[in-house]
């Protein structure tokens, strides 16, 4: 197929490509539908089969050119988490996510390091490494799941919550950690590992805040439908591409743009009409995932890797549980919520490359390794628990989901 490929220009294969990959994804929906998978799940198999390890249709070079689509799919979706940190909800709702937060996230970080080095004998740096990342959430594929089948409620609400508020316990844990471990293996520490990416990713909260004032004002009440949907849009690339110049995820930025902009003019208008255009966007994102999820790593994972990928899960499930009951929060929330908390890719994947370059190349070696690997895994079963805890925590009805799964 790449033979074929090669005789076209550039702008026929990206045609060609983002074509197959629609479609691919289109057709693979079909049968998860029929499986009651979720939709992500199928377009991430179908970006596994266009992909190298599969039938190699879809040139991977190509593919990993597209890595924009992945910034400019989850600006859309950090926006669309942001509308869950209204502020009458998160006065209801705010002190017991942040306590639900710092118990799955930092239970699952201290079972996780503590398991690698007692349990495998890993030296604490690597461990405490693995622990640290281990904290992170992926919104991507929950929040599509809960778009897909129109979720709502007290456990949507707690859910993208505490998701958006894990990153923020990630990043400042991977921080200290990376100085530790520089300490550790140089002797020396440099202020730049810890100070710097705490100092881009606040800066990148104060841009996303600037820019909601900005579109509030922008989107006047005789602003055309049409404009309203290119300002937010226009904005919305622009905090994208200013956090890819400093290396940071866009995810906190975009949330704070989207919890900014329904916190001071209460339109919901706009968050519809930003989902109405995003579908074909977010399903290139996770064919996109697909094909350039390295198959051949699982051979590679070990035991090591299948321990972090199960004890993750376990450390989530439990902190979620414990967080929840200490604050009194409905039992099916309790029970479900650490089952929604298991995607992990996107910003674990991007603190694992920064981590391979600023690292020993030994550990950063092998962290990647072993986080690549398992967001293979969790990317395939996340949607599915995703969609299981809504469904038996009550957030999506058994009837809507039969209609839904019909289209």
């Amino acid at each position: 197929m790449n033979n074929l490929f090669s005789q076209f220009n550039d702008i026929t294969i990206i045609l060609i490509s983002l074509s197959a990959m629609l479609l691919s994804g289109f057709l693979l929906t079909r049968i998860t539908k029929i499986l009651r998978l979720p939709n992500v799940s199928g377009y991430i198999i179908a970006g596994i089969l266009l992909g190298p390890y599969v039938l190699n249709i879809i040139p991977i070079n190509r593919a990993k050119n597209m890595g924009f689509i992945g910034d400019i799919a989850l600006s859309f979706i950090a926006f669309d988490v942001g509308k869950f940190l209204k502020r009458e909800l998160f006065k209801k709702t705010g002190i017991r996510s942040i306590i639900i937060t710092l118990f799955e996230s930092l239970l699952a970080g201290i079972i996780v390091s503590i398991s690698m080095h007692y349990i495998f004998s890993l030296d604490w740096s690597f461990s405490l490494l693995l622990g640290a990342i281990a904290t992170s959430t992926a919104p991507a594929s929950t929040m599509m799941t809960i778009n897909q089948y129109k979720a709502r409620g007290e456990f949507v609400n707690i859910l993208l919550q505490v998701v958006a508020l894990d990153d923020v316990v990630c990043l400042i844990i991977f921080s200290i950690i990376i100085a530790f471990i520089n300490t550790t293996e140089t002797g020396n520490i440099s202020p730049s590992y810890v100070i710097l990416p705490i100092i881009y990713n606040i800066g990148a909260l104060g841009v996303g805040f600037l820019f909601a004032i900005i579109l509030s004002k922008l989107l006047t009440p005789n602003r055309s439908n049409d404009n309203r949907l290119i300002l937010a849009i226009a904005l919305l690339l622009g905090i994208s591409g200013l956090c890819s110049i400093f290396d940071i995820s866009p995810l906190l930025s975009c949330m704070v743009f989207g919890a900014t902009y329904i916190n001071t003019t209460q339109d919901k208008d706009l968050y519809r009409q930003i989902n109405n255009f995003t579908p074909p966007v977010l399903s290139l994102f996770f064919i996109i995932s697909g094909i350039n999820l390295d198959i051949s790593s699982l051979g590679a994972l070990g035991l090591v890797g299948i321990a972090y990928f199960l004890i993750r899960i376990i450390g989530k499930y439990i902190g979620a549980y414990l967080g929840c009951f200490i604050t009194s929060t409905d039992k099916k929330i309790c029970n479900y919520l650490g089952l929604a908390l298991i995607p992990q890719a996107g910003v674990s994947i991007g603190l694992a490359f920064l981590g391979q370059r600023i690292l020993p190349v030994d550990i950063g070696n092998r962290m990647m390794t072993i986080i690549l690997a398992s967001s293979v895994l969790y990317e395939l079963v996340g949607p599915a628990c995703a969609k299981l805890a809504l469904i038996y925590s009550e957030a999506i009805k058994e009837d809507k989901i039969k209609s839904l799964d019909k289209i």
